[in-house]
C-alpha cells in the first residue's frame, strides 16, 4: 500500500475509534431501544394465543417496545399521565401482520398525544375463523390482565380507548364487559358479523361496554355486523357497497375485503383531519338520501356526530342515547368527504318526485366542478298550478360547496310513453352544506328554472367562500 494511502487509511480508522469510545470524561452512549415487530404465524401454528403488547410513543412512533410485564412498562417510555389507546386487529387468515397497522399507529400518534399499544394476537387469529372466535374470550382476559397493570401505575379507566377492527371490536367489547363498562371509549371499525349478529350482549360489542361506544359500519351485507352495537353507529353509504370498491368477484381478494376494510381507512382519514366526516341520525338510509334528516336535531339537539377523536364524537347531550343509526355519504378515495344538500321546489302540472346524484367526481379536473340533479317524473293525476311538490336529495361531492360553480339539471321521463313529452316545469334550485340549520348558508339560483323533459340545462353557481 502506498504511504499516503496508508496514512489516510490509518486516520479513518482512528476517527472511527474516537467516535466509538469518545474522549475522556464523555457520558457513555445511551443504549438503543430494542424494537419488536408483529409475529408471523401459519395455518399449523395458528389458534394458540401468543399475545404481544407493543408500545408506541410520540417519541418513537415506529418502534414497538414489547411490554408484557409491569417491569417492562416502567422501563419503557409509557406515560401514565397521557391517554392510552389500544389497537386490536381482527381475523388474520394467512397469519401475517396487518398491512394497515403501521400507518394507523403513525397517524394516531400524530393526532393524539397518547400511549398507543398494539395488541398482536396474530397466532390466535390465524387459520379457521371459528377458531379465532373461540379465542376472543381468552384474549379479552389477557388484555384485561394487562390493563390491570396500567391501573396500578395510576392510569384512570376513563382514559383508556380501545379501537378494535372487525373481530377485534368484539374483543374490545369483551374487555369493556370485564371492566363493567367503565373504560372511556371503544371504537369498533366494521365489527365482525359472522357468529355475532345473534350473539348475546355479553358476547359482542354493545353500548354497555364503555362510557362511550361507537361503530363504523361499511360491510353489513358480508363480513360486518348489520345491527347497531354502540351509542352511535355510523352506516357509511348505507353500510354496504362502498364507492371505489370492486363490484365483481373477478377482482378476487379485493372484492371480498374492500368494503370491510374501508372503515379502517375512513378512520385514518378522519385522524388526519383533512375534512369532517359528519353523519346524520335518520330512520333509514333511504330517508337520509331523500333529504329528510339534515340537521341532527333529533336526538342530538343539533350536535352532529363526527368520525374521529372528538369527545363523544362531538355529541353534547347527556345522557347519551343508545344504538342511534347515523348516515353519511363518502366519495371513493381519501379524504372521502365533502357533502352538500340540494333541494328543488316547483309548480308542476303533474305529481313528481325528485332524486339527486353527483357527477362531480367524474368530471375532468380541467372542467368546472359541478352538481347534477336528475328529476324523474312520476305522473299520477292532473294538478293545478297551485299544487307544488318539494323534493330534496343529498349529494356527496369532493369539492366544498363554494368551489362548485355549476349545476346541471335534467328533467326526464321514467316511462316510455313520456319520451316525447315536451312539458315544461318551472321551479327553484337551492343548495346548502349540511347540516342545514342555518338559512344564511342556503344559496338559491336568482332566477326561476325552466326545464323541458329529456333536456339538460346548466346554471352557474356563484357561492362565496366564508
Amino acid at each position: 500500500m502506498p504511504p499516503g494511502l496508508r496514512e489516510r487509511h490509518f486516520c479513518s480508522w482512528g476517527l472511527l475509534l474516537w467516535l466509538s469510545i469518545g474522549s475522556a470524561g464523555d457520558a457513555p452512549p445511551t443504549p438503543q431501544t430494542k424494537c419488536t415487530d408483529f409475529q408471523n404465524a401459519n395455518l399449523l401454528q395458528g389458534t394458540n394465543l401468543k399475545v404481544q403488547f407493543l408500545l408506541f410513543t410520540p417519541l418513537e412512533p415506529s418502534c414497538g417496545q414489547l411490554v408484557q410485564e409491569s417491569s417492562d412498562i416502567q422501563k419503557s417510555g409509557f406515560n401514565a399521565t397521557l391517554g392510552t389507546k389500544l389497537i386490536i386487529h381482527g381475523f388474520r387468515a394467512l397469519g401475517t401482520k396487518p398491512s394497515w397497522i403501521d400507518t394507523f399507529i403513525g397517524t394516531l400518534l400524530r393526532a393524539a398525544n397518547a400511549n398507543v399499544i398494539a395488541v398482536d394476537w396474530v397466532y390466535g387469529s390465524t387459520g379457521v375463523y371459528f377458531s379465532a372466535v373461540e379465542n376472543v374470550v381468552k384474549l379479552g382476559l389477557e388484555i384485561s390482565r394487562f390493563l390491570s397493570k396500567l391501573l396500578v401505575l395510576g392510569v384512570p379507566e376513563s382514559s383508556i380507548h380501545i379501537i378494535g377492527v372487525s373481530l377485534g371490536a368484539h374483543v374490545g367489547g369483551m374487555v369493556g364487559h370485564f371492566y363493567k363498562g367503565q373504560l372511556g371509549r371503544i371504537t369498533g371499525l366494521d365489527p365482525a358479523g359472522p357468529e355475532y349478529t345473534r350473539a348475546s350482549l355479553e358476547e359482542r360489542l354493545d353500548p354497555g361496554d364503555a362510557l362511550f361506544v361507537e361503530a363504523i359500519h361499511t360491510d353489513t351485507d358480508n363480513l360486518g355486523i348489520r345491527i347497531p352495537v354502540g351509542h352511535v353507529d355510523y352506516f357509511v353509504n348505507g353500510g354496504q357497497d362502498q364507492p371505489g370498491c370492486p363490484t365483481f368477484i373477478h377482482a378476487g381478494y379485493s372484492y371480498l375485503i374492500c368494503d370491510h376494510m374501508r372503515a379502517v381507512y375512513l378512520y385514518i382519514s378522519a385522524l388526519e383531519n383533512s375534512c369532517p366526516l359528519m353523519a346524520f341520525p335518520c330512520a333509514t338510509y333511504k330517508a337520509f338520501l331523500a333529504g329528510q334528516c339534515l340537521d341532527c336535531f333529533n336526538p342530538f339537539l343539533l350536535s352532529c356526530p363526527r368520525i374521529g377523536l372528538m369527545e363523544q364524537s362531538g355529541i353534547k347531550i347527556e345522557p347519551l342515547p343508545k344504538e342511534v343509526k347515523v348516515y353519511l355519504l363518502t366519495t371513493s378515495r381519501a379524504p372521502y368527504c365533502g357533502i352538500c344538500s340540494a333541494s328543488v321546489s316547483q309548480c308542476i302540472t303533474a305529481w313528481w318526485s325528485f332524486t339527486c346524484r353527483s357527477q362531480g367526481t367524474r368530471i375532468p379536473s380541467s372542467q368546472s366542478p359541478s352538481l347534477a340533479a336528475t328529476l324523474p317524473p312520476r305522473p299520477r293525476s292532473p294538478c293545478t298550478p297551485r299544487q307544488e311538490l318539494q323534493g330534496k336529495g343529498v349529494i356527496a361531492h369532493a369539492n366544498p360547496q363554494c368551489q362548485i360553480n355549476q349545476v346541471k339539471l335534467k328533467f326526464h321521463s321514467s316511462h316510455r310513453v313520456w319520451r316525447k313529452d315536451r312539458t315544461t316545469i318551472v321551479g327553484k334550485f337551492c343548495t346548502a352544506p349540511l347540516p342545514v340549520n342555518d338559512n344564511k348558508k342556503m344559496f338559491c339560483l336568482p332566477e326561476p328554472v325552466n326545464l323541458q323533459a329529456s333536456e339538460t340545462v346548466s346554471f352557474d353557481l356563484k357561492i362565496m367562500c366564508l
